[in-house]
């Protein structure tokens, strides 16, 4: 799959843009001057493939939480800003990876000014972040609504405004909550400008309905080459962020590492409960970082021929199941034994 040609920027010490890997992000749901709990919930990301995380700082006292945070975690730690441009400063010299602001809402030019000279004096990027909740006011006048074109118009206006202040260290994200907006605003952005772009479908919802949405979103623009680091933002535990984020890019191809789970609807020739073991296998796999390719298959119709390419799988029969590698039947085992006997194939690939 080609990726839009993007530039490559540093963050600590992961290199984003098209010649990298599409990196997931999260944001922490704790207070962020809770360093404990902070760090708790960073580690815990970390274990399941977040790449990036960020953390709010509405005070002095969370930005000067980042220096104590990032010294007890592994992955680069963006500091999200919003109205006062003395907290982005504070938070640069804390330490922060990375910065998020809206340039929109910093205020003026010489606030914004203070901002990219701590950037610059300490050489880390600025994420230039535009919500359709806070466009800017002219914009909205403009366009009536935050329409995909004020979004984009927005983003472009604020990449410039830094750009005139000498500074070209940037990564663009520009989101709605609204899946089509969002993919027009940024396929409008990305003809405009080559900086790395962080993608999401803002405040999608709960895991449910925001895994779909996000999921379809996210999709589109990957599979158009659009997407440099994502995130998927759920109403739930930041762990579920991830998880979906990294389906998201297995299922296109663009991240390899863990299980790629395959399992079959269920139909009326299923004569083992195969919904109970295809949860089992999945919860069991998830530590596994090799890329493993399992399938977990109702009955031998469409087992073994429909799920050949997997590396190792069961197909159900009548209290008994088939266990597969590549197709081919490697024995036969009681329902019973069904999941450790996988469970222990699986464990030799590793």
């Amino acid at each position: 799959m080609k990726r839009l040609d993007t530039r490559s920027i540093q963050i600590k010490d992961v290199t984003i843009g098209s010649k990298h890997p599409i990196l997931i992000q999260s944001m922490c749901n704790t207070k962020t001057e809770d360093i404990e709990s902070t760090v708790k919930q960073i580690l815990g990301l970390e274990a399941v493939g977040c790449d990036i995380i960020r953390v709010s700082v509405p005070s002095r006292q969370a930005a000067a939480a980042i220096k104590s945070i990032k010294a007890q975690i592994h992955i680069p730690i963006v500091a999200d800003i919003h109205f006062d441009y003395r907290l982005a400063i504070a938070s640069v010299e804390n330490g922060a990876d990375k910065i998020r602001i809206n340039p929109g809402n910093i205020g003026s030019r010489e606030r914004l000014k203070a901002v990219v000279d701590a950037c610059v004096l300490h050489q880390i990027p600025i994420r230039v972040g535009v919500n359709s909740g806070s466009l800017e006011k002219y914009l909205l006048e403009k366009y009536g609504s935050p329409t995909a074109a004020a979004l984009a118009e927005s983003a472009l206006n604020q990449v410039r405004l830094i750009e005139k202040l000498g500074y070209e260290n940037l990564v663009v994200s520009i989101k709605a909550s609204d899946v089509t907006k969002t993919l027009k605003a940024y396929q409008l952005f990305s003809k405009q400008k080559n900086y790395p772009l962080h993608i999401g479908i803002t405040e999608a919802g709960t895991v449910f309905a925001g895994s779909i949405k996000s999921a379809v979103g996210l999709g589109i623009l990957l599979s158009e080459g659009i997407g440099d680091t994502i995130r998927v933002s759920l109403t739930s535990d930041p762990i579920e962020e991830v998880k979906v984020a990294k389906e998201i890019l297995k299922s296109l191809g663009l991240r390899k590492d863990g299980i790629e789970f395959i399992s079959c609807p269920t139909c009326g020739r299923t004569n083992i409960d195969l919904i109970s073991l295809a949860k089992a296998v999945e919860e069991r796999c998830a530590h596994i970082k090799k890329p493993i390719k399992v399938a977990v298959m109702g009955c031998a119709v469409n087992g073994p021929g429909e799920a050949r390419e997997a590396d190792i799988g069961i197909a159900g029969g009548d209290g008994e199941g088939l266990i597969f590698k590549k197709g081919k039947i490697f024995k036969k085992v009681k329902e019973a034994d069904l999941l450790e006997a996988l469970l222990e194939e699986i464990n030799a690939l590793e």
